[in-house]
Formats: C-alpha cells, structure tokens, sequence
C-alpha cells in the first residue's frame, strides 16, 4: 500500500468494521462525535456487536473525539449515516457535520473518501465545497476526493468488509489508483474500479433499490393471495423450484439501508424532473405492510372470538433485522404504533435491543420472557434465534386457548403449530 495514514470518520456499523480492517496492519485514527462511543470503544467494548473484544484490543486504532486529531492522518474515510428525515427527503447534515471536521483539518495533498450511501453528484456537488470552505484549500488542486460505497451488512459474519468486492473511484485516474491500492491492501476479495465517483455512488443506490422493489413485488403478491387464502410461502417454495425464480421473501423493510436508499434516488431525481413511478409505487407498498400485518392480526382475532379492546399481544423482536441489535429505522415501531390505535395492551420483547434506545426510538418498554403469557396474540416479526429456538410447547405455554400466532418472517413450521391446534398465520 502507498504509504498513507488513515482516519475513519464516523465509528458505527459501517465505520468500525473498516477502522479495525486497517487497523490490523496500520495505524488509524478513529473519529466519532459520540464521547460515549469513543470511551466504549477504549474499553475495547462494541455495543453494535460487528466486532468482537478480541479484535478491537489486536488494533492499532487511536480512538478520539477531538477532530483536530484528524490533521494526522492524509486518507480519509468518511462512514457517518444518510439518513432520511420525516418527511423522507435525505438527511444530509451528519455527511455535512462530518465534511466540516474534515475540511477543517485537510492539508495538501490529502484524499477524502466517501463510503455513506448518497445519490450520484452529492461527494462532488454538497460536500466538496463545505471541504473547500472549511479548509481553504481547493479541491482538485490542493486535496482530492473519492467514492467507495459501503457494502456492510449488519449481524452478518459471512460477508465482512474485506470479503467484499469494493466498488472504488477517484476524481483522477491517479487519486483512482491510490485509492483503488489503499482498498486492496486489506480488502482480499478485490476492488473494481468505477469509471467516476457518479457511477460508484449511482451503483450503490440500485444496489438496494433493487432488493425494495423485489421485495416489494413479494409483500403486493402475499396481499393478494391472502385474500385468496393462499398461503404465500407455498406458492414461493413452488415457484422456486425453477432455477431462475429470485428467492425474495415478503417481510417489514427497514433498517438504514433498504428502506432508506430508494427515497435518496427519487429526491434526486425529482430534482431534475422525473417522478419515478417504480421506485415511488414499491416504497408505498413496503412502506404500509405494518398495517397489514395489524390488520390481518386483529381480524384473526375476530374471528376467534377475542375481545380486541384492551387484548394482551405479545410483539417478538424490535430491531430492524434478525440477530441484530440495530433499531434504526424498525419498521416494527410502525407495528407498534398501529396497534396503540385499537387500545391493546402491548408486551415487546427483544433481548437484542437495548432498553433505553427503545425507548428513546419508540417511547416502548421492554419486558421479559416471562412477561408473555396469557396473550391473547403474539406477533413474531423479527426472527432472532431465540425465537427460532422456541419449541411449539413454549409458544403454546404463552397463548390463551384460541389465540392466534402472527409470524411475519415465516419462521415457524406452519404444519407443527396447526397440528397442535395454534391458529397460525404467516405473510
């Protein structure tokens, strides 16, 4: 690797990963605003669970708060969120806050890559000139800039950092090959080289536009056959026996990722005056399976004969994915909200999440396993090992006679619980 010092901007689920990849043979420094991170990170603790006590006491990463400690390092990496506001227009201001500490520490000569997920033209059009401002300096001249978009995904052990092709890019064929010799000294699955910063970032947007949209096709046909009474999964598990059928799932689409990145492409293009209509038309459809999910519980349990007003509902799993203790953006919250609205009594249950982010995010107190009996319905939406490991009797144990079984990932055998008489529904 051309000899470069690194700075990682922005310690979270993406930033720490790359911090620590580096860190193994390098010298980094690692930036955060969150005091409380960069402490626990010191203590060589990391709440988000990507990477383990071990690794972080094996690295060589000064962890810091102070962003003129930035000024001694020449490549950085910038992983702070994008996310999207109430509104569901992207949310610049942590690229923007993080571009200011940046800026206010470049020297001559120094590269800044971006790895947060924005629409093509935002490294080049918002955050080089709040680069410029902030150091004094300009752009293509006295520092440059690249794009490598992330590819993390959270609580997966497989598919790491550095066993992930990275897509690179560089303002110049030359800043391209450093960055593009940067990334490969520790990324061993390769790097491809984007032809521009507006394709890397463009490539990254698609990547989980894509997968919305197909989802999105899998939640309108489980809709669809519901009212059919036909049992999505079956009808997957038939269809995918044909080699080219896409082995996408119905489910709740949240996180910061997927449900997040398709509204950054349509702002942008909306900006030039196009209205995407795919794109637009799958988010509506991912965006309203939380009140399908409530609904199709409570007319369930109508039709047992529950009693809805003041009906105890167990709801299993919080955080945005399975075996992930990440709540950004859960659209179990949406769940949350929805049933609040016909006067239930809720017990969430979440052993991943943290309980004062729950609260914080979905104003929800957790309680305990042993809270959940008597229910009169349970709502499994996130598919925690925990909850896969529960047999049929300990499900049984928690449910009034009668009650029914919501399970939105389709994680459960459908034909073990209806044989012990558990009225089962799955999306």
């Amino acid at each position: 690797m051309i000899n470069r010092k690194i700075s990682v901007i922005g310690l979270g689920y993406v930033g720490l990963p790359v911090a620590v990849a580096f860190g193994n043979s390098h010298s980094v420094i690692g930036f955060d605003v969150n005091e409380v991170r960069i402490t626990e990170l010191q203590d060589d603790k990391d709440r988000t669970l990507e990477v383990t006590t071990d690794e972080l006491i094996d690295t060589n990463i000064t962890f810091t708060s102070n962003a003129k400690d930035l000024a001694l390092a020449d490549f950085h990496i910038v992983a702070v969120p994008t996310p999207i506001n109430d509104a569901n227009q992207p949310d610049l201001s942590p690229l923007i806050s993080a571009s200011k500490s940046v800026g206010s520490q470049l020297k001559h000569g120094d590269i800044v890559v971006y790895e947060s997920t924005v629409y093509p033209g935002a490294t080049e059009e918002d955050c080089v000139p709040v680069l410029e401002e902030y150091s004094g300096l300009i752009c293509g001249k006295d520092f440059f800039v690249g794009y490598s978009p992330e590819r993390i995904n959270p609580g997966d052990k497989e598919h790491v950092f550095t066993k992930i092709t990275k897509v690179v890019s560089g303002q110049t064929p030359e800043i391209l090959d450093i960055v593009a010799d940067v990334y490969s000294s520790v990324v061993t699955a390769g790097v491809h080289r984007a032809p521009s910063i507006k394709v890397a970032e463009a490539a990254k947007i698609i990547e989980n536009t894509q997968r919305d949209l197909n989802i999105a096709l899998m939640n309108e046909l489980s809709i669809i056959f519901s009212k059919m009474n036909i049992d999505t999964i079956d009808v997957l598990e038939a269809a995918g026996t044909k080699w080219n059928f896409l082995p996408f799932r119905p489910g709740l689409v949240g996180g910061h990722c997927i449900g997040v990145d398709p509204y950054y492409l349509t702002h942008k293009a909306q900006k030039l005056g196009y209205h995407p209509e795919v794109i637009s038309a799958g988010r509506r459809i991912n965006d309203s399976m939380p009140t399908h999910v409530v609904e199709q519980t409570v007319k369930r349990m109508i039709q047992s004969g529950c009693n809805v007003k003041n009906a105890r509902i167990g709801i299993l799993g919080l955080t945005f994915k399975e075996d992930c203790p990440d709540l950004r953006n859960s659209k179990v919250g949406d769940v949350i909200k929805e049933f609040k609205t016909y006067g239930v009594n809720l017990l969430v249950h979440d052993a991943m999440a943290d309980m004062k982010e729950a609260q914080k995010y979905y104003d929800t107190s957790l309680c305990t396993m042993g809270d959940l009996s008597d229910l009169d319905a349970i709502v499994l939406c996130v598919s925690h090992k925990q909850y896969k490991s529960l047999s049929v009797d300990d499900y049984k144990k928690m449910l009034k006679p009668n009650a029914v079984l919501m399970d939105v990932k389709a994680t459960l055998n459908a034909e073990e619980f209806k044989a012990r008489g558990i009225n089962l529904w799955r999306l």
